[in-house]
């Protein structure tokens, strides 16, 4: 599969098992994605990955920060806006699928319209 070298690819934190960024929570053929963390710019495969390595509480991804490339294909190493992602189930470039059960997660990375304004 063509893409960005690995060499070339920004680490991924966290308790990763392979090279297409999965971790010993999350490790389906299609968990191959991993989230930049707005509180600290690193990538991670998961919430709980984070959680366990960070070493701080994670924050979520401003509504005004959709145009961030803040998630990594696993497949081929493209970065993906957080706008893009949101609307796709398999990566735009090499159409390798994602978990659409990460949905369930979303609002941990990201803050919605539908969240409340403190």
């Amino acid at each position: 599969m063509t893409g960005v070298p690995r060499r070339d690819r920004p680490p991924v934190r966290g308790a990763v098992v392979d090279d297409m960024t999965r971790c010993v929570h999350y490790r389906s053929a299609v968990d191959i994605i991993a989230i930049r963390f707005a509180c600290c710019g690193e990538y991670y495969p998961c919430h709980l990955c984070h959680e366990e390595a960070a070493g701080h509480p994670a924050e979520q991804w401003p509504l005004d920060a959709r145009a961030e490339k803040a998630i990594l294909c696993g497949a081929c190493g493209d970065e993906l806006s957080i706008a893009d992602y949101i609307t796709v189930t398999a990566c735009p470039r090499c159409h390798s699928p994602f978990n659409e059960r990460c949905a369930l997660h979303a609002h941990l990375y990201f803050e919605t319209d539908l969240q409340e304004s403190p």
